[in-house]
C-alpha cells in the first residue's frame, strides 16, 4: 500500500450511501492500493462502514463493471491496473502498444521450427508434411506483462525466420525481410479463466479473467500467421464502432 489511509465514513443523507461507499473505495484503489491488491472482504467492509451488504455489493458491483476491481471466484475482489484500450484493426502488438503512447517490450518463450496441430495447419493451408514455425512470446507494456501470445507460421516462404530478432513486430519483419504486408485477417474474440500457466506469466491469481484472440492474418490472399493470444482483461479493452446494416434474414445480428 502507499499514500495516506482513507477514513471517510459513510452517512445517512441525501446521497445514497452505495454511491458514497463506491467514492470511498474509489480513493482507497487510487491512494492505497496497488494493481492486484486485495480490496477488503465484505464482511470487513459491512463492519468498518456501518454499512448493509446490500449497500456492499452494490457497490464494489459498480467499480467492478466500471474495470477499476475485478473478482476472481473462491479468492476475492481485486484493484485493476489501468486498461488499454484497443480499436479492432490490423496491426501488430508493437505498434498498437507505441501508438497508444506505451512502451511495448517481448520476452520470446520459445521458438521452433515444427509440425504445425491440426488447428494453425489447417489455418495456414498446409499439408500434414509442411513445415510450421511455433513463436511463443510474453508481451508487455510499460514493463508489466500483458498478454501470452503462441504465432504459427509458415515455415517455406519464410526461410531463416527464426534467426531473426523475434522481440521486435513480426509483422515489420514480415513486410521488410520477406515482403509479405499482412493486409487482412479474420479473428475471433473470447473470454476465460487464466490456467496455472497463464497465471504466472501474467501475474495474476488463477482463473483471473482473461480475453482470448485467435487471429489468421493474410498477405494478398495467402494465410501467413495464426496466432492465439490471452491478455488480462483488467488492463486491456477493445472499443469496437458498429454499424446498422440492412437485415438480411441470415445469422445473429447486433441491436444497437
Amino acid at each position: 500500500m502507499s499514500g495516506k489511509r482513507v477514513s471517510v465514513n459513510v452517512v445517512d443523507g441525501p446521497v445514497p450511501k452505495h454511491r458514497q461507499l463506491r467514492e470511498i473505495l474509489l480513493a482507497m484503489i487510487e491512494g492505497e492500493l496497488v494493481p492486484d491488491a486485495p480490496v477488503p472482504s465484505e464482511r470487513e467492509l459491512v463492519a468498518r462502514f456501518k454499512v448493509s451488504r446490500a449497500t456492499v455489493r452494490e457497490a464494489v458491483g459498480r467499480l467492478v463493471a466500471e474495470g477499476r476491481l475485478y473478482r476472481v471466484r473462491g479468492k476475492g475482489t481485486f484493484v485493476a491496473a489501468a486498461s488499454i484500450e484497443s480499436q479492432m484493426h490490423l496491426s501488430s502488438f508493437t505498434e498498437d502498444m507505441r501508438r497508444r503512447g506505451h512502451k511495448p517490450s517481448t520476452v520470446v518463450l520459445g521458438a521452433d521450427e515444427t509440425a504445425a496441430p491440426p488447428p494453425a495447419r489447417a489455418a495456414l493451408g498446409l499439408d500434414v508434411t509442411d513445415r510450421a514455425y511455433r513463436i511463443e512470446r510474453l508481451r508487455s507494456a510499460d514493463g508489466a506483462p500483458m498478454a501470452h501470445e503462441v504465432s504459427w507460421l509458415p515455415a517455406a516462404p519464410l526461410p531463416g525466420l527464426l534467426e531473426r530478432d523475434l522481440t521486435s513486430s513480426v509483422y515489420s519483419i514480415l513486410a521488410h525481410d520477406y515482403g509479405r504486408v499482412l493486409d487482412s485477417a479474420a479473428q475471433t474474440v473470447w473470454a476465460e479463466g487464466a490456467d496455472p500457466l497463464r497465471a504466472r506469466l501474467l501475474r495474476v491469481p488463477p482463473a483471473a479473467p482473461l480475453l482470448v484472440f485467435r487471429k489468421t492474418s493474410y498477405a494478398a490472399g495467402r494465410p501467413m500467421e495464426h496466432v492465439t493470444s490471452w491478455y488480462r482483461a483488467d488492463r486491456y479493452q477493445v472499443h469496437m464502432t458498429l454499424e446498422r446494416t440492412p437485415h438480411t434474414g441470415s445469422g445473429p445480428g447486433h441491436h444497437l
